[in-house]
């Protein structure tokens, strides 16, 4: 896409913590006026303070993205501040963590409302404006569980398979608007705060596996889809493990992880069940990071990745081999 040289404008919906508030600092810092929303309007106006005291020029629109008419609101109120809407970061994601049928039907719901839902009435009011204007990049932040399914989590995996197909969609019918980008953003794992708010109805603590992203490497990811847009960006070297595996064996590798489930919740320690920030913004101190990485070696997610399609590629070799031996 040609640079255009006046500042450019991007919305951030989920801006108030983890990906979306480092992607607010990374493109304040390179001259974009911003355009922040999510449902905790106090989180939003600190980052709102803080960029505006590095010079940059910031609308604050307190969002709830499940709400269509909350999402056009929020494109009219882009496009008053700006003129016009250079980038849409659909960067939205709830999640709850229990067997599925321990999940109320209410928190399946939700999740669903503003994982799928929201990002497609995202998508619907700022397209129109991208074809008017004959340009502009909507990201789309997915998740590597778009390519593998993760137990314990249905909805939130059902929304991010959902994304995955609407992305698909949406570039085959822009196909004919040249300027106009559709990109898929597909992490491993990341230190968010995302899973502190995720509704728990497990009745234990969770804490993530290892190793985990660097909340700022995937902003970096983003950042770059408004000057290189492609249609599917993979940050994390997990990612190709999930898709191998899932590839190779998908029934065998989703039981292994869920077996590694099992054997985690059998001696976490207890801990309230929670709806978390399913239906309300969670309401403690904005922040970038989770806490929840530990050091590790440059090596080890090599070795992992490697170690995890070597079991599962011989798995499925064990599998194809037992199938073709004589009865």
């Amino acid at each position: 896409m040609a640079t255009n040289p006046s500042p450019r404008t991007a919305v951030i919906t989920g801006a108030s913590s983890g990906i979306g508030r480092a992607t607010a600092r990374l493109f304040a810092e390179r001259g974009w006026k911003l355009v922040l929303a999510a449902r905790d309007a106090g989180a939003l106006e600190t980052l709102a303070t803080e960029l505006r005291g590095r010079g940059a020029a910031v609308a604050v629109v307190p969002t709830d993205i499940g709400d269509n008419a909350a999402v056009l609101a929020l494109a009219e109120a882009a496009q008053a501040f700006s003129g016009t809407i250079d980038l849409w970061f659909a960067n939205v994601g709830i999640g709850a963590v229990g067997r599925f049928e321990e999940v109320p039907i209410e928190a399946h719901e939700q999740v669903l409302r503003s994982n799928l839902m929201g990002h497609l009435y995202e998508a619907h009011a700022v397209l129109p404006i991208f074809q008017r204007q004959g340009r502009g990049v909507f990201v789309n932040m997915i998740s590597m569980v778009g390519f593998a399914a993760a137990p314990m989590a249905a909805a939130y995996s059902a929304s991010k398979f959902g994304l995955k197909g609407l992305s698909e969609a949406l570039r085959a019918e822009q196909a004919a608007h040249p300027h106009i980008h559709i990109c898929d953003v597909y992490p491993a794992l990341v230190d968010t705060p995302a899973l502190d708010h995720a509704g728990n109805y497990t009745g234990k603590a969770i804490h993530p596996p290892t190793p985990l992203l660097e909340p700022r490497r995937v902003a970096e990811a983003v950042v770059r889809l408004a000057d290189h847009p492609r249609a599917t960006t993979l940050v994390g070297a997990q990612n190709w493990a999930a898709r191998i595996g899932h590839a190779l064996a998908p029934t065998l590798s989703l039981k292994i992880i869920d077996r590694w489930f099992e054997g985690y919740f059998a001696q976490a320690r207890p801990a309230a069940v929670t709806s978390g920030n399913l239906f309300h913004s969670p309401g403690d101190a904005p922040r970038v990071d989770g806490g929840f990485r530990k050091p590790v070696t440059r090596r080890l997610p090599l070795l992992l990745v490697g170690g995890t399609l070597l079991a599962l590629s011989g798995a499925a070799l064990l599998r194809r081999a037992s199938r073709t031996e004589p009865s």
